[in-house]
């Protein structure tokens, strides 16, 4: 036989001789017998010939494949990106060759196909841990020092402390605003070392032309999630159920509060910012993969901070509460543009309608909250009088509550302008009387809505104090009770955002009526003891006019020692109110002392004379100071 060279010139003579025959019709039967047989035994030599180029072939890939198999079998975390892209590429070229020979089932093409399936089943798998390591073992911590999302130390309450009305503190400047950034800067971070970037992202082509997409986008998921978890935990965001958050104490709840009002800024401009950035550069080749790597990453992180504001917000209507609660929804109502633009499609549908809801939760328990706390002061009643008729701690309470909500006056017009609680004419002032602002004698609809419900919930605290002063038997001490509480209520007015709240129509017609007290309490306390002293001298004859003058001067003495007994112990807290009204006492009573010796002199016996006019100067300075004393005898 000839070699294997030579057999290809041989069949194409045959070939060629074959051609003759068929066209050749003078052959003899015998020489056409040859050639066919010929023929035959050509035709033999060259399926021999393509059978042993396809067996040789077949080993080939046997060999590559074992090779192939071997380099991923020992594949260990770690390597090139150079070399994990040669090896896919291997296999994923061997697959093709296999399935070029339309391998029959059963047969060892099929089965060396089937195995190299399975070879890429499993690189695939290790390119998804590497995937995965990478992403864990270059993740960088982002420590946001360089921002200012700072509250003040301040608080409507000791943190201790729940709501009530009876706490007695003199110190109320400690009551402000929790202080929100607010803004649409956004911070972006880099979560990933930003050199591992470009291999991440030629990991997850590889992926996705291997129709490994899924789990591509699952590892990336399971790590990202897991870092954005840590983010909460470190800012102190745990997970908590809604009855877990319904029995904490006020203190933890607070504290818990100001935590989520900071981290949910924070997490919502910088950390979800800087994630979808790294979706998108990840897989950026897929905009509906970056979509959805993102949203599944970020979902339960959003929906944990979500949950916890909707606990607070089917929580009791606390008043202390509210301050929190507006807080939380500025903070909500702030970062709504934000999160329309992270989650633009279907994928963040759900999340965003999430969003919403919880908006309107926690606006509805603010509104709810303030009508309870209106409630709450119209029904605080007691049936025991309020001692040394100083400053109410209902008063306090109320003025430093509307004091803090003061600032938050734009966001009470909003939500309190279909409120009309407001605008209920028997508990607001009138706002067409004398001293009302020029541009306020307009009608009620027509000014602000927190305006309306400010004045309103005053004008339920006056009623209130009014009701308190008829506890009092003395006529002077209810007026003074209710001359302190409206001069604390005037000048917490004049020194806050309250006056432009309230307007100077309002200070002024309070200021009207804290003088009416004043006066109606020097009228009741002294107007009988001054008219002791008021002897005329035509009143019967000099035996008659000195007797009276005695019994005058007796009198005068029984009353002050009496006064002074009862007025050391009752309060005026407000220093420069103290001193008003002992310089308006000192005007009248030594006046009219000093003008009743004057003239009475000559007649009045010096054991009748019991106190001088510096002995009085000197009493008076101990009135009002919240503990009664008695004149030395």
């Amino acid at each position: 036989m000839m070699e294997i060279p030579e057999e290809e010139k041989l069949i194409a003579a045959a070939r060629f001789i074959m051609m003759e025959l068929e066209s050749n019709k003078r052959l003899s039967d015998e020489a056409i017998k040859i050639l066919e047989d010929l023929r035959v035994r050509l035709a033999s030599l060259v399926k021999i010939t393509e059978t042993k180029d396809e067996n040789e072939e077949l080993s080939d890939i046997k060999r590559q494949f074992k090779s192939i198999q071997d380099k991923v079998m020992t594949w260990e975390v770690g390597q090139s990106m150079k070399w994990i892209s040669r090896t896919n590429d291997e296999v994923k070229r061997l697959i093709k060759r296999l399935e070029s020979f339309n391998p029959i089932k059963g047969s060892e093409e099929h089965e060396l196909l089937r195995k190299a399936n399975d070879v890429l089943q499993i690189s695939m798998a290790r390119i998804e841990e590497e995937f995965k390591h990478m992403l864990v073992h270059n993740r960088q911590n982002f420590e946001p020092a360089h921002l200012s999302f700072r509250s003040n130390d301040g608080d409507v309450l000791d943190d201790s402390s729940r709501f009530s009305f009876d706490d007695d503190s003199d110190d109320d400047s400690n009551i402000q605003r929790e202080v929100i950034s607010q803004g649409s800067e956004i911070y972006i971070m880099d979560p990933i070392n930003p050199q591992i970037i470009p291999d991440l992202k030629h990991i997850a082509s590889l992926m996705f032309d291997s129709n490994y997409n899924k789990e591509c986008c699952q590892a990336f998921i399971s790590v990202r999630k897991d870092a954005l978890d840590d983010f909460l935990h470190v800012h102190m965001v745990e997970k908590m159920s809604i009855a877990d958050i319904l029995k904490m104490e006020w203190a933890t709840m607070n504290f818990k509060i100001r935590n989520w009002t900071k981290a949910l800024k924070i997490f919502v401009r910088i950390y979800l910012a800087s994630e979808k950035l790294l979706c998108e550069q990840i897989f950026g080749q897929t905009e509906l993969a970056s979509s959805f790597c993102f949203f599944e990453s970020s979902k339960d992180s959003i929906l944990q901070l979500l949950n916890f504001a909707e606990a607070i917000a089917v929580g009791p209507h606390q008043p202390e509460k509210l301050p929190r609660m507006l807080n939380m929804y500025e903070v909500l109502v702030d970062l709504t543009p934000d999160i329309e633009s992270l989650y633009p499609d279907d994928n963040g549908l759900y999340l965003k309608t999430e969003f919403h809801d919880v908006l309107m939760q926690v606006a509805n328990c603010a509104t709810s909250t303030f009508r309870d706390f209106k409630n709450a002061v119209r029904s605080n009643v007691s049936n025991v009088v309020f001692p040394s008729g100083g400053i109410h701690h209902l008063t306090r309470y109320v003025m430093n509550y509307i004091l803090i909500l003061s600032e938050y006056s734009n966001t009470l017009n909003y939500l309190l302008k279909d409120d009309g609680e407001g605008h209920d004419s028997s508990s607001l002032p009138d706002t067409s009387s004398a001293f009302d602002d020029d541009d306020s004698v307009k009608q009620n609809s027509c000014l602000a809505p927190t305006r309306l419900h400010f004045e309103s919930l005053m004008s339920t605290l006056e009623s209130n104090l009014e009701e308190k002063s008829r506890l009092y038997k003395e006529e002077a001490l209810r007026h003074l009770f209710l001359m302190n509480n409206i001069n604390y209520m005037v000048k917490k007015v004049k020194g806050s955002e309250l006056r432009t709240v309230l307007g100077d129509g309002w200070i002024r017609k309070h200021k009207w009526k804290f003088e009416q007290y004043a006066m109606g309490f020097e009228r009741s306390t002294w107007s009988p003891i001054l008219n002791l002293l008021k002897v005329g001298i035509h009143e019967g004859n000099s035996d008659s006019l000195s007797k009276m003058v005695k019994e005058r001067l007796l009198g005068f003495n029984t009353r002050f020692e009496e006064i002074y007994k009862s007025q050391t112990g009752w309060s005026v807290p407000d220093g420069q109110l103290c001193e008003d009204l002992r310089i308006s006492m000192s005007v009248n009573v030594i006046q009219g002392y000093r003008t009743f010796f004057h003239r009475f002199h000559s007649i009045i016996s010096v054991r009748y004379v019991k106190y001088s006019v510096d002995d009085l100067e000197k009493y008076l300075l101990d009135f009002f100071q919240g503990t009664s004393r008695s004149l030395p005898k």
